[in-house]
């Protein structure tokens, strides 16, 4: 059966954290080589290093874009405006790989996995739709709520017992102007409350160290890397996740949209009253369109894969045309969670 504890915590960070700007650095560039050539294939990585900005990976496209200005846009665009010394180093992907890719094989080996459930209208879990709420919550309070000590870097947690809210977790970033009680006060009554609504009896930590100042330029206190934070990305840790990333790849890469039709799948069965919640499980071999693996199993652990084999097609080639994953899209998924967005083509639900 589908096992999610009765007491677990769940995570989300902002779009100012070092791991997720570089999710969203990879995410933009892919963007827009896709916007120029839809067959664009690549694997773009990131990492920021204190002052640094080090951008490389394998594309094979038609497009002329450059990396390192798509990047420092996204990065103004966040909130940070310090000078970063960016180096790139991507090349041409690998034509070992394309030979498979070509006939319409998965772009590499992998396990995914898609989840939902009828316990909310994201159908998802509700503590994963609240906790990414906060984290987005941070970010518009900072950019149209008019609190100007708040800064971009900042995370968000939630821990739930026996379904009911026990603890609500905020670090941010903020300037040195502001103290601790002023932040609590004001994020208990202008973000914690109109997420969760009644906290009476939930613990509220806000900063608990006291102080989160430092990361002027977002990289100042920690390192940053695409692909990190792929708990985040997915069902927070509730959910098995294959350990693929999805950030900078293009759809051919099986460990994104195996990972979106495995949503769309699950999504589409429980919307469609086949489970209140639904796993799917999927495998493939490099090279190859036919996975080595459909599984999936409703909240009584009962296997119904052969209604997801016969209502979904999983073959690398059937995924993007269904969903219509050539398009530029991704930058959007790269912060607060790929999934729980109504105009993603995985989110879509059919009559099926």
């Amino acid at each position: 059966m589908i096992f999610i504890p009765k007491t677990y915590t769940v995570e989300s960070v902002t779009s100012g954290h070092p791991d997720k700007m570089c999710d969203q650095f990879s995410d933009a560039i892919l963007d827009e080589c896709l916007r120029q050539d839809p067959n664009t294939r690549a694997g773009i990585e990131a990492f920021g290093n204190h002052g640094l900005l080090v951008i490389g990976g394998e594309v094979t496209t038609k497009a002329v874009f450059n990396a390192e200005e798509i990047a420092l846009k996204v990065y103004k665009d966040i909130g940070y405006e310090k000078e970063m010394n960016t180096i790139t180093g991507i090349i041409r992907q690998s034509s070992d790989i394309a030979q498979g890719v070509d006939v319409g094989g998965a772009g590499d080996q992998g396990i995914m996995y898609g989840y939902a459930t009828d316990e909310t209208p994201e159908f998802l879990p509700f503590a994963i739709v609240k906790v990414h709420a906060l984290a987005k919550g941070l970010e518009d309070l900072r950019k149209n709520g008019g609190v100007s000590w708040l800064r971009p870097d900042g995370k968000t947690q939630i821990t739930v017992e026996n379904g009911k809210v026990k603890t609500v977790l905020i670090s941010t970033q903020h300037s040195e102007d502001v103290s601790n009680d002023e932040i609590k006060k004001t994020l208990i009554e202008k973000l914690i409350m109109p997420v969760m609504g009644d906290i009476s009896g939930v613990e509220i930590l806000v900063n608990p160290t006291g102080r989160f100042v430092i990361g002027a330029d977002g990289f100042e206190a920690d390192t940053g890397l695409t692909g990190r934070k792929i708990m985040v990305d997915t069902y927070c840790g509730l959910i098995p996740h294959g350990g693929g990333c999805f950030s900078g790849k293009d759809p051919t890469k099986v460990d994104r949209s195996g990972a979106y039709m495995a949503r769309f799948a699950a999504k589409n069965l429980v919307a469609n009253g086949y489970a209140k919640q639904c796993l799917v499980s999927l495998a493939y071999a490099i090279g190859r369109a036919e996975p080595l693996m459909v599984e999936a199993i409703n909240e009584k652990g009962e296997s119904i894969a052969d209604a997801v084999k016969n209502k979904f097609d999983f073959k690398p080639k059937a995924i993007i045309e269904k969903l219509n994953l050539r398009q530029p899209i991704y930058l959007q998924t790269a912060a607060y969670g790929h999934f729980g967005k109504n105009n993603l083509p995985w989110e879509k639900i059919e009559k099926i």
